[in-house]
């Protein structure tokens, strides 16, 4: 396995090694160009060739295909980008080997406010059926929405809050999808219309799984891996010729199973760094149990019944005075809540009610400068009552101030940003606690030849530890952990470098990069002992190094006809005895080619999944595998109505895959082969 991932490693640093380019991923049909995907989490929305900082984009053609009912796993095959699945209902997305609370998830550059961020188990608040896109941000950029960006900044585009009016009096899209693996049935409509200066927007979604299927397993269906879910929204903006100003509500209802779900440890808890569970106490000597036992308790699944209402507030004006070229504010007030329900009991009751608000303020160019400067102010009362209520309630207060400059000379761009946070948290019978994290980024642009753009960035990045890092105390069962928080951890630090190389134009395209992290106090859950599949973990500090290498490069052949070869690897270590940090994805590598020819267009995938040996701590070794998926899609314009037939087929080789990402590696296989209709159409 070494042997495969050397490579993996090697090649990528020499030919392929880099983040997916927003022309790529972004285009809804072969040929688009970088310049043509304008970063909306840009502070400058500058475009994607532009941006110093690594961007990914995904929209059109290429998000609606490949949505599935999770972000983590709509992510899921972008280079660097993977998921911590936990069945059916929930997947964060895991960027460059990290996720939340390394990877911040944004609604057009507002915090979502869920509890996504506590635990896997909990499902990010976005719908993946109503997006517009989805942007992937890292570097220089991303450090303004928070030191909690370190991994990447996730930024959800969506039209719940029209920023223009509508062509004609009504514009909108429905698209519905059938799945065979986990007989998904599902439905989505858009519609904005305008009067005056007014535009009014409708959009809903409804979904329904059930368990998938799984191949080579003890049963053919992970029982627990079924969801239900259904969004509705309404919002309103004033539309004028400098600007606009909306607000919208969203209210979102889910229920979905939780795969895995054991209470056989529910009574374990910690003598000191040893575990005792069931009159079972032992010692350091003790840790290699081979018992078997049910997981699931019977036919009983436990549930999450969720329910997240939240209100958007957004305005953007142009030109408003001399010397100030645009003010954008963004704002978010979330009132979110979701139950375990366990043998029809509620068991435990997570709520997270806040708000998220920042402005930005854009300067006219000031000897040769151009930049943004602004404030952000969010707060989080988060609780957790009942059987799992291993984090008290607490209250989470962050203030920022942040800056963003670019400087361009010739072929040459500089760009640098600063981000200075204060971060208070407290919690009932604990120590309050303070924190005033700072980041400075910078990244230098280099177009030495048309088409090719050389990066160097350059970052130094804290973080402020988290409620549950500095909290938790009980039994986590969705995790089959044990947690106990620490009020004295500090602020983590990181030094980042990454170098990369783009070409844009021509028939060869590709992006390169070399990224390496440097954590002085990087806070993770080390495992302390474990008694059969049940552990005990303490939030710890500790240097570590993430170092790492993806991409992409494109070959056009033939008009219509294009082949790529990408793939990504992270190695991420601790530096005092260099042992392996817990889930990092293994490696990939993968080739894939896109065909078009006028209404039809059809794209075939392979990707090599490499077995992961690397493991930290109490972990086991991940076998490798095989992921074959294609997509067929048809045009066809009726009218006004712009449609689409497609079909998509995942996991086409019916393999059994284990995701080492995910907390459940060995309990909850993903879903096996699914083929996916899908009829979209906009008007």
């Amino acid at each position: 396995m070494h042997s495969r991932t050397m490579f993996l490693a090697a090649v990528g640093s020499a030919a392929w090694a880099a983040d997916a380019k927003a022309n790529e991923m972004g285009q809804s049909g072969p040929g688009a160009s970088a310049e043509e995907i304008v970063i909306t989490a840009d502070p400058l929305g500058r475009s994607g060739d532009d941006v110093a900082s690594s961007v990914a984009v995904l929209r059109g053609d290429d998000l609606v295909q490949r949505r599935q009912g999770t972000l983590g796993e709509t992510l899921t095959g972008l280079p660097g980008v993977s998921s911590d699945t936990f069945g059916g209902g929930a997947s964060r997305p895991v960027i460059r080997g990290q996720t939340a609370p390394r990877v911040k998830v944004l609604t057009d550059g507002a915090a979502l406010l869920d509890a996504s961020d506590v635990s896997p188990d909990h499902a990010v608040s976005g719908e993946p059926l109503l997006l517009d896109g989805i942007e992937i941000l890292r570097g220089p950029s991303a450090l303004l929405y928070g030191g909690g960006a370190i991994g990447g900044a996730v930024n959800l585009i969506d039209r719940k809050i029209p920023t223009t009016l509508p062509q004609g009096p009504v514009e909108g899209a429905a698209e519905l999808r059938l799945g065979t693996a986990d007989n998904e049935t599902s439905a989505v409509f858009g519609v904005t219309a305008g009067l005056g200066n007014l535009a009014l927007r409708l959009e809903g979604s409804g979904r329904r799984t059930d368990d998938y299927t799984i191949p080579d397993w003890d049963e053919d269906r992970l029982p627990g891996s079924f969801s239900r879910s259904r969004t509705g929204t309404i919002g309103l903006s004033w539309v004028g010729s400098q600007g606009y100003i909306g607000a919208a509500y969203t209210e979102q209802r889910s229920d979905y199973g939780l795969p895995g779900h054991s209470h056989e440890y529910e009574d374990c808890h910690p003598h000191g760094s040893s575990l005792h569970c069931g009159g079972h106490d032992h010692g350091g000597d003790d840790h290699d149990h081979d018992h078997e036992h049910d997981h699931q308790d019977g036919d009983h699944v436990p549930t999450v019944d969720l329910v997240s209402r939240r209100v958007d507030v957004r305005a953007e004006i142009n030109d408003p005075v001399a010397g100030v070229e645009r003010i954008r504010f963004r704002g978010g007030y979330s009132d979110y809540a979701h139950d375990e329900i366990d043998d029809g009991e509620v068991a435990t009751t997570f709520t997270n009610e806040g708000y998220d608000a920042r402005i930005e303020v854009q300067h006219a160019p000031l000897a040769g400068l151009r930049g943004v400067v602004g404030a952000q102010l969010s707060r989080s009362d988060f609780a957790a009552v009942g059987a799992e209520s291993f984090i008290p309630e607490s209250r989470t207060t962050s203030r920022a101030l942040f800056l963003v400059e670019e400087y361009a000379i010739g072929d040459w761009t500089l760009e640098g940003a600063l981000r200075q946070e204060w971060q208070d948290a407290r919690a009932a019978n604990r120590p309050d606690t303070s924190h005033s994290p700072f980041s400075i980024s910078g990244a230098v642009n280099w177009r030495f030849a048309p088409g090719f753009v050389a990066t160097v960035s350059l970052s130094r990045s804290q973080r402020a530890p988290t409620a549950q890092e500095l909290y938790a105390r009980g039994v986590h069962l969705a995790t089959n952990t044990f947690e106990i928080g620490d009020p004295a951890l500090g602020v983590e630090t990181s030094r980042a470098i990454e170098l990369s190389l783009r070409k844009t134009q021509g028939a060869l395209t590709f992006s390169a990069s070399l990224y390496r992290y440097d954590y002085d106090g990087y806070i993770f859950a080390r495992t302390l002992d474990q008694f059969e599949d049940f552990r005990l973990i303490r939030y710890s500090q500790a240097d570590a190094v993430f170092t790492g290498v993806e991409g992409e490069v494109r070959q056009r052949v033939l008009p219509g006809l294009s082949l790529a070869l990408f793939g990504d690897y992270v190695r991420a270590r601790l530096k005092d005895n260099g042992g392996n940090l817990p889930r990092i994805p293994a490696g990939r590598l993968g080739l894939r080619g896109d065909f078009s020819r006028d209404a039809w267009s059809v794209n075939v995938e392979y990707i090599r999944v490499f077995e992961q040996d690397r493991i930290a701590a109490f972990e086991t070794e991940t076998p490798g595998y095989h992921m074959v998926n294609a997509t067929f899609a048809y045009d066809l314009d009726i009218g006004p109505v712009r449609s689409q037939v497609f079909v998509r087929g995942t996991n086409l080789l019916d393999e059994l895959a284990l995701n080492h990402a995910s907390f459940l590696t060995n309990l909850a296989p993903l879903r096996g082969r699914n083929i996916v209709l899908g009829l979209r159409a906009a008007f």
